[in-house]
């Protein structure tokens, strides 16, 4: 894909034109943006036939037509106008008006002015500004002009203004501000700066320094373009919701001639779950819902139409972070387990599962408080399809509720768990990694058949490779007969898989290598799942890879558990989560 410039140089017309020609040389189809920002129905018609005459007359093709920015209230009249006024077999698209699309946000304005940030993480940063206040009056008659994302421009020496503008943020009777910008070069006196860092709340308030005075601050904040930049996950989320539900995505692919490569790399990776999970729209519950990096992956989730979401937790602590961390989670369930409807019958399901193991009917009731058990048993009765935790949580934390109430599928022994690893061309499976300390002969052919079968989940031809430090025949000792009889249990057992082993990894990966040991292979060289022998090498060797490679490593995924539950690490990142949550979203097919 080409992407034309943004028609932010000194002539537009010139712009216009060297898109054209350079679409035109390259025999690329265009996907054609109109701006619909302020313009009527009648307007934008005019707009779509001058830039389509003019691009034919380039000698370029047309793939579609997408109108950007239009008011809510207007799409029907722009739908009608485009209905009676053109008549070129060309799909139109229109994209509503997202405000937040079209604001800067504090990170935009403090790069543009080269800013010195004083205060704020880089998500806080990424709070979108909707308005500017100059606060030149006294702190009783400022505070009702102050509006929603309004980004508070004063003199760095008023501490009056910025303790009062700071308190709003805590304030349930006041709007939430986006963040402040103290001019003049000035920064508060060390007594206010001590008061403000006591602040606790407030340290989510990201303040900004700008050395021009206050008029020109406010002229040159005035002036910055929103932007989409790296890194600002709401806005990406927001303008990828957008775009997707508005743009008939198989009807454009129709309109292009598309080469699809062998190559798989992360980012088309996680781009394929995410679209798989979108297709199937599971309802997944998150236990640790007063988590910020939790909090962050719902409103992404949700905002994108991944899946349906519960989360678990005090809703009132849950939305007052929400709200200090600017996060809209409107479509986002709350449930708080010790005051919900449910508990009584989930307290009493998990009763009817552990009583054999001495649990009384008060332990149950008390039991079912517990988040991760509370999200569990919420599996179990069908309120949801699917969990994931392990934020905050231990392995333990999220497993051993699972063992004891999704238990394990009758078609298998043991729980086991793989990573996805992407590579920089292609996705390989890893088994197991995190869950199994040392496999016995037969867990180890249960993990292999897992791990195959959850390979084929994510489209991945297993050819399963059965790790050791000897390939074939050339060695012997009780750790390479554990593989190959692993290797002969799954032979017998499935003999349509694709398996080989015992195997060393270079024999397994490399064409040159397995030419050499392994001749007749059909997995050798071309291995795509990799069963390690026991926790501590598989555990090591990821890690290896992932950072000696700067391989992306998505696990651990749980295999075996007649429902899907997932776990994080605890030093996952928001990205972490969104793709377990898709990962658990498609293993729920299964059931289904």
């Amino acid at each position: 894909m080409c992407e034309g410039t943004d028609f932010t140089g000194v002539s537009s017309a010139f712009e216009f034109d060297f898109n054209a020609e350079v679409a035109s040389n390259l025999g690329c189809p265009i996907l054609m943006l109109v701006n619909g920002s302020n313009k009527t129905p009648e307007g934008i018609v005019d707009a779509i036939h001058l830039s389509i005459d003019a691009f034919t007359q380039k000698g370029c093709t047309i793939a579609a037509v997408i109108i950007n920015r239009v008011g809510k209230h207007e799409a029907d009249a722009v739908h009608k106008a485009i209905s009676e006024g053109i008549s070129i077999n060309t799909p139109v698209f229109i994209l509503p008006e997202v405000p937040a699309l079209g604001r800067p946000t504090v990170a935009d304005i403090a790069r543009e002015l080269g800013a010195e940030v004083l205060q704020g993480e880089a998500e806080e940063l990424h709070r979108p500004v909707y308005d500017f206040k100059v606060a030149a009056m006294n702190i009783p008659h400022f505070l009702d002009f102050i509006t929603e994302g309004d980004l508070i421009i004063t003199p760095g020496d008023r501490s009056d203004v910025i303790l009062g503008s700071l308190a709003t943020f805590v304030s349930d009777t006041f709007p939430t501000i986006a963040g402040l910008m103290l001019t003049g070069g000035f920064k508060s006196e060390p007594p206010v700066r001590r008061l403000m860092e006591g602040f606790k709340q407030t340290s989510m308030v990201p303040i900004i320094s700008v050395p021009t005075d206050t008029f020109t601050s406010a002229m040159n904040a005035g002036g910055v373009r929103a932007v989409l930049q790296p890194g600002d996950e709401r806005k990406i989320a927001a303008a990828l919701g957008v775009f997707e539900t508005h743009v008939d995505l198989a009807q454009l692919e129709a309109r292009i001639d598309v080469v699809r490569s062998t190559r798989v790399t992360p980012i088309m990776f996680e781009y394929e779950l995410i679209e798989r999970a979108k297709s199937v729209r599971r309802h997944i519950v998150l236990p640790e819902g007063e988590e910020p990096r939790i909090l962050r992956a719902a409103e992404i989730l949700v905002r994108r139409d991944v899946a349906d979401i519960t989360l678990l937790g005090n809703p009132e602590q849950i939305r007052q972070t929400a709200g200090s961390l600017g996060l809209d989670l409107e479509g986002v369930s709350i449930i708080h387990p010790a005051t919900s409807a449910h508990r009584e019958a989930l307290a009493k399901m998990y009763y009817e599962l552990r009583r054999h193991k001495g649990i009384s009917k008060e332990m149950a009731w008390d039991t079912a408080t517990d988040v991760s058990y509370f999200g569990t048993l919420m599996v179990k009765a069908g309120l949801a399809d699917g969990m994931v935790s392990g934020a905050v949580h231990t392995t333990g934390d999220t497993i051993r509720p699972a063992f004891q109430i999704i238990r394990i599928r009758p078609e298998v022994s043991l729980v086991s768990s793989v990573f996805l690893m992407c590579l920089p061309d292609r996705v390989i499976v890893y088994g197991d990694c995190a869950v199994n300390p040392n496999p016995d002969a037969g867990q180890l052919a249960d993990i292999a058949v897992s791990s195959a079968g959850t390979a084929k989940m994510f489209n991945i031809e297993p050819r399963i490779a059965m790790c050791s430090y000897s390939t074939g025949t050339s060695g012997t000792g009780q750790d390479v007969e554990k593989v190959r009889e692993a290797t002969r249990i799954v032979k017998s057992r499935f003999p349509e898989l694709k398996i080989e082993g015992p195997i060393q990894y270079d024999a397994a990966v490399d064409a040159g290598v397995a030419r050499t040991k392994l001749p007749d292979s059909e997995v050798a060289g071309q291995a795509t799942v990799f069963i390690f022998p026991d926790l501590n090498t598989g555990n090591n060797l990821y890690k290896a890879v992932q950072r000696s490679s700067g391989a992306v490593a998505i696990g651990p995924i749980l295999q075996g558990l007649n429902h899907p539950v997932n776990d994080l690490s605890r030093g996952c990142t928001v990205t972490d989560i969104v793709n377990t949550v898709a990962i658990t979203v498609i293993q729920g097919l299964r059931k289904k």
